[in-house]
């Protein structure tokens, strides 16, 4: 659930930037004092602009919308010259999404924000960081520091019944990327997904699944140190809810789509290893979710924690031994409307790196 963020006794004259990274809260930064000047045209990229139904919920109750993007451009890390940013943010090149919406339902919605609910993903699933900016010149008619696309204005105040309307998100990706995708996630419907260009991106850094790669993972005992492993992803799969029926599902996770990824893994050193490297790996989505594997508990006497059907690996007795191979598959749970983008494996050691693949 997502509100309209509101401000009050503010002082000064300015910008202020109110900075949500990713799907969590707001932070607040104040503005620099700078030109004001445009420092260019943005450059507009191909979108998907196909108007989808989809809920905003606020802090009442649950609304119906159909909505969509309607543009996004790029513009340069100078525009936010006059904007104070987290040190982390400074340098982000900030795209301008452009989102219109319209209200289906036979009731007026006050201070909509579905907005808020829209995010810029790269092909890895790295979601962009979202800021608002607002004047904190109240006496001001217009805006010392305009935007591209009305960037810098806030929303209607409401939108009646049958109305619509076109906001602009403000979203910082990193310098020398490619944005894939454009999401909207609301925690009473689905997850939309609609493609920027064909939907790409670029994956340079990520390998294709079946790649193998190396890596390195702590020995059965601390003395052993870490040992050399190759890793490789050989399948990512959604899967259906009902196939955990044996399992203890909260009523969030019932509503949930499960994934299944399975990596091999082969002993390339000397030393024994504990079977639990599918500890190791992480999912991002499309939608820029990090997604852990679940642990699942099946109480069922016929079961005898043997695993599910659709999400089994070739089990050794308790170690993995030099030279030998293992099969591991681990389950991710997804909103609806969501599907993985990338794949990773964190090994053990000051050496190692993380291993990311496309999921798909």
């Amino acid at each position: 659930m997502r509100t309209r963020t509101t401000m009050a006794a503010i002082t000064g004259a300015g910008l202020l930037a109110l900075v949500a990274c990713g799907t969590g809260g707001d932070s607040t930064a104040t503005s620099e004092s700078g030109s004001g000047k445009a420092s260019g045209t943005p450059v507009a990229l191909p979108v998907e602009s196909t108007a989808r139904k989809a809920t905003w919920t606020d802090e009442n109750k649950a609304h119906q919308l159909t909505l969509a993007p309607q543009r996004l451009a790029r513009g340069t890390a100078a525009d936010l010259d006059h904007v104070l940013l987290d040190e982390g943010l400074t340098g982000m090149v900030p795209y301008y999404l452009t989102v219109t919406y319209s209200n289906t339902a036979s009731d007026a919605i006050a201070r909509p924000d579905p907005e808020a609910n829209f995010t810029v993903t790269l092909a890895d699933g790295t979601p962009g960081t979202a800021i608002r900016l607002w004047d904190t010149n109240h006496d001001a008619t217009a805006s010392r520091y305009p935007l591209p696309d009305n960037c810098e204005q806030a929303g209607p105040a409401a939108v009646p019944p049958a109305g619509t309307a076109t906001v602009c998100r403000l979203v910082l990706l990193p310098e020398g990327h490619t944005p894939a995708h454009i999401a909207y996630s609301d925690d009473s419907g689905e997850t939309l997904l609609w493609k920027v260009g064909d939907g790409t991106g670029d994956d340079g850094t990520l390998l294709a699944v079946g790649t193998t790669a190396d890596s390195s993972y702590q020995g059965v005992t601390a003395k052993s140190g870490t040992v050399p492993i190759r890793v490789a992803l050989k399948g990512v799969r959604a899967g259906s809810i009902r196939d955990l029926g044996n399992y203890q599902l909260s009523n969030t996770q019932k509503n949930l789509v499960p994934w299944y990824v399975t990596f091999e893994y082969r002993n390339v050193g000397k030393e024994k290893l504990l079977p639990t490297m599918d500890d190791s790996v992480e999912l991002r989505t499309v939608a820029g979710r990090e997604v852990q594997p679940v642990s699942l508990f099946d109480f069922s006497p016929a079961a005898q924690g043997e695993g599910i059907d659709q999400c089994r690996g070739s089990v050794p007795n308790t170690r993995l031994e030099p030279k030998a191979t293992l099969r591991l598959c681990t389950v991710h749970l997804l909103p609806e409307g969501d599907r993985p983008a990338m794949v990773s494996f964190q090994g053990e050691g000051k050496a190692a790196k993380t291993l990311m693949w496309r999921a798909g």
